[in-house]
């Protein structure tokens, strides 16, 4: 029960200094309000690109070819090797049939060239187009699916595709990276504001030091302040979040620029994406809190 009224005490006290020292208050809920709203921007920004990436690697399609005297049983078992291939996601097969008929919609020039062919005269091929699930293992799973009897040709862009792809790996990296070099900017900056805040209240500390306070009761309102001053410098960045999002989601349409990037869905993304604002808000504001009254004030 002693520690419930010790916590309740040191949440009364952290709302009582927040107000009576107003202005120190405010310089580190503005601290924490700029740099969160940076780190949303690059949160939002990071994971679209791997949004965009994800989507462009999803579309990439090896396309198998089988020799012209491959028959139905041939196929059959083509097939079934495709299937036992880990990399492979999907697969849509087409007889060299059902390829006629898709040329000979698109041109009236093959649909009258077409038409000529019969069955047995068909020089097109049977085919496979196969999604596969990493990208990255696109050449090894079309190498494979080649020494597979009765495929005459595999084809999925080699080189352009390999050179695609890390580049894409090399993006979500890079932007990853900056999002974490900015939280822990955003750490430092905070940390050393709210340092600033609670140095200015030494002569307080040392006064519940001499009256026989313990170290527990001295730093639980000033780690529940830190708290509630990340947990405030956090609302205006999750409401940008989350107008500004929705705003600009909707004015391009849920595309950037071209249909080719498609952005994230606002729902759940700017909840998500909101709650680790607050999170890192409230835990810096703890561990700014904690660090300044631990190292800096000795206690």
């Amino acid at each position: 029960m002693k520690i419930f009224r010790m916590l309740g005490r040191g949440i009364r006290d952290a709302f009582k200094s927040v107000f009576r020292n107003f202005s120190l208050s405010l310089a580190s809920i503005s601290c924490i309000t700029i740099t969160l709203v940076i780190v949303a921007v690059s949160i939002i920004a990071s994971f679209n690109v791997e949004n965009f990436t994800k989507e462009i690697e999803s579309d990439l399609t090896i396309v198998v070819f089988l020799e012209n005297d491959a028959t139905q049983e041939d196929a059959d078992k083509v097939t079934q090797k495709i299937k036992e291939i880990k990399n492979v996601d999907s697969y849509k097969f087409q007889g060299k049939e059902e390829v006629k008929e898709e040329m000979s919609k698109e041109s009236d020039v093959f649909k009258s060239l077409m038409a000529e062919w019969s069955k047995e005269d068909n020089p097109l091929k049977d085919t496979y187009q196969i999604k596969v699930k990493d990208a990255k293992q696109i050449g090894k799973t079309a190498k494979t699916i080649k020494e597979i009897e009765k495929v005459s040709l595999v084809r999925y862009g080699e080189g352009m595709v390999e050179k695609l792809v890390k580049a894409f790996s090399s993006i979500e990296k890079v932007s990853y990276g900056v999002v974490i070099a900015l939280i822990l900017v955003t750490i430092f900056l905070i940390i050393n504001t709210i340092k600033l805040t609670i140095f200015s209240r030494k002569r307080e500390i040392s006064i519940m030091r001499l009256v026989g306070a313990s170290n527990f009761s001295i730093k639980t309102p000033f780690i529940i302040e830190g708290m509630f001053l990340g947990l405030i410098g956090s609302i205006l960045p999750v409401v940008l979040t989350t107008f500004g999002y929705l705003t600009f989601y909707n004015h391009f349409g849920g595309y950037l620029f071209t249909e080719l990037i498609e952005l994230i869905k606002p729902e759940p993304f700017i909840y998500q994406t909101s709650g680790i604002i607050v999170i890192i808000g409230i835990l810096v504001g703890m561990i700014g809190s904690a660090s300044a009254v631990r190292k800096y004030l000795k206690v």
